[in-house]
């Protein structure tokens, strides 16, 4: 038996996840230094995924597939394609940078506080979040996809909840209840939508009489499997339904910003850099997979709302006074590009959509984490009470200057690339919705550069004159991210490579091709 190397990539910071909890409470370094430990770890492993994967191979590589439940028809069956492997790596290589932002996080608070913050939960719990998205984007059984889709909901509302950002303005009584309305919004939103979607995977195993997904595609091309219009609609809806939400995808959105806002710096990264990704992730593996033809009758409603949330999130970020949800609504309008790349059925879109998904979790990484460091050195988020940083703090200026150019997809930063394909792609065959989608890019500068001038040019305010510039951690934790939006600013065929040949199957599990471009014959 060969080694399972996807088993071993999700086992580690789970198996990491339960021993930081263990390190015993006076040695909170100790856990510290092991939850890192760990995520580099797991990032050798999610290395070697990516080198022994070939883009030209087989669909679904490293394959297992083991019996786990058998009366009920459950097997233990992972295999990644092209998207999936970008992501885990994604994955592998933002944690531990989300690990050292956050070294100081969950220590103990100011004497004279009675509230303790175990140092050993708040790094468990972000390992634990690592292994159900790791393995969420190596299942292939969609029984074993649901249950660590809604597993990862527990971790993140304890890291919402219990590890909130300590810059608020109005008492630790009243950031505690702000937090705990955060997570329990988070959680009954994703709640819903997993329900929701857990009744779809019922249904579809009655359908299908099985939850694998490659034996449901096979039977679908082969013509053994035939579902009526409106089961398939029915089934479509109740998976899009949860991955709208996870996503976010307005109206279902409104979730993010509270959490987002109330969480600290690296936790909020964590949420929309990494767990929201499955969501959109999910979209192309099972909603075009499993339901081909739903999902193009669904297409028209899907672009619509996938351009609300372009054009909502960017006007929203614009009249934010708070850092931390104006970071929020533009990771909305990030996604709608994302969701549009993804319907608008065409290469250049989808192949745009998957590598937004990984560079927006570079780019927001490295714009939250700054202003995280940013944040915890004035004591406030609001933006109003910043000015003249880059005159005192000219290398966190710098770096929070180049998050926000990629932000706003600037050329020759990683972004750019994937937002102009989604762009062409969707403008081949909806040029309508890829014209008035072009605004979020005007209101995407908008909104950058006026947090950028607010907080950062104009005169030193009293309250930042004696403001730290980066320590030598925060420049290891920012430094790679900002090398990496260059690298694949200017050189993104690394990743297409890869992503490439599984959008090509993806497309034609819809059946569809690309649009040949309307030129007239040469006279």
């Amino acid at each position: 038996m060969s080694f399972p190397l996807l088993t071993a990539t999700a086992a580690l910071p789970a198996l990491g996840a339960v021993a930081t909890a263990a390190v015993p409470a006076a040695q909170r370094t100790a856990a510290k230094w092991l939850a890192l430990l760990v995520s580099l770890a797991t990032l050798a492993l999610a290395v070697t995924v990516l080198v022994r994967f070939d883009p030209d191979g087989e669909r679904y590589q490293l394959t297992e597939n083991h019996a786990w439940i058998r009366d009920f028809g459950v097997r233990y069956e992972l295999g990644v394609d092209g998207i999936a492997v970008a992501l885990i790596a994604l994955t592998a290589l933002l944690i531990p940078f989300i690990i050292l932002a956050g070294w100081h996080d969950a220590d103990p608070l100011e004497t004279g506080s009675r509230r303790w913050r175990p140092t050993q939960g708040f790094f468990a719990l972000i390992l634990a979040v690592e292994a159900m998205v790791v393995i969420s984007f190596e299942a292939t059984d969609v029984f074993v996809f649901y249950i660590f889709f809604e597993a990862m909901l527990i971790p993140m509302y304890f890291l919402i909840g219990g590890f909130g950002d300590r810059a608020h303005a109005h008492g630790e009584e009243t950031a505690a209840t702000q937090r705990s309305y955060a997570a329990v919004k988070f959680l009954l939103y994703n709640l819903a939508g997993g329900l929701i979607m857990l009744a779809a995977v019922i249904g579809l195993y009655v359908v299908a009489g099985t939850f694998s997904l490659t034996e449901i595609a096979d039977a679908r091309a082969g013509g053994t499997l035939h579902m009526a219009t409106s089961t398939e609609r029915w089934l479509f809806l109740g998976f899009f339904f949860a991955f709208a939400v996870k996503a976010p995808l307005w109206p279902l959105h409104t979730w993010l910003p509270n959490a987002m806002q109330e969480a600290t710096a690296p936790v909020a990264v964590l949420i929309t850099a990494v767990v929201d990704k499955v969501g959109t992730f999910a979209m192309l593996r099972f909603c075009l997979q499993l339901f081909p033809e739903a999902s193009k009758w669904a297409t028209p409603v899907v672009l619509v709302l996938a351009l609300i949330s372009i054009i909502y999130g960017a006007l929203l970020a614009v009249g934010q006074r708070d850092i931390k949800r104006l970071v929020a609504y533009a990771s909305i309008s990030h996604f709608g590009f994302i969701i549009m790349g993804v319907f608008a059925m065409t290469s250049e879109g989808q192949s745009g959509a998957t590598l937004y998904m990984v560079n927006h979790g570079i780019s927001t990484a490295a714009l939250m984490l700054v202003a995280g460091f940013l944040i915890s050195r004035r004591g406030s988020r609001l933006i109003a009470d910043y000015g003249g940083v880059q005159k005192v703090a000219p290398v966190l200026a710098g770096t929070f200057l180049i998050g926000g150019l990629a932000t706003l997809s600037l050329p020759g930063l990683a972004p750019f690339v994937s937002e102009f394909l989604v762009l062409v792609g969707t403008f081949t065959r909806y040029p309508v919705i890829g014209i008035i989608a072009t605004f979020g890019i005007v209101l995407a500068a908008l909104y950058t550069l006026v947090l950028y001038q607010r907080t950062m040019t104009g005169p030193v305010k009293p309250e930042v004159s004696a403001m730290p510039d980066l320590r030598v951690r925060e420049v290891l934790v920012v430094a790679p991210l900002i090398v990496l939006l260059i690298f694949l600013g200017v050189y993104p065929k690394p990743v297409t490579n890869i992503i490439d040949p599984a959008v090509k199957q993806t497309l034609s599990d819809v059946h569809k091709k690309d649009p040949r471009p309307e030129v007239e014959a040469a006279k």
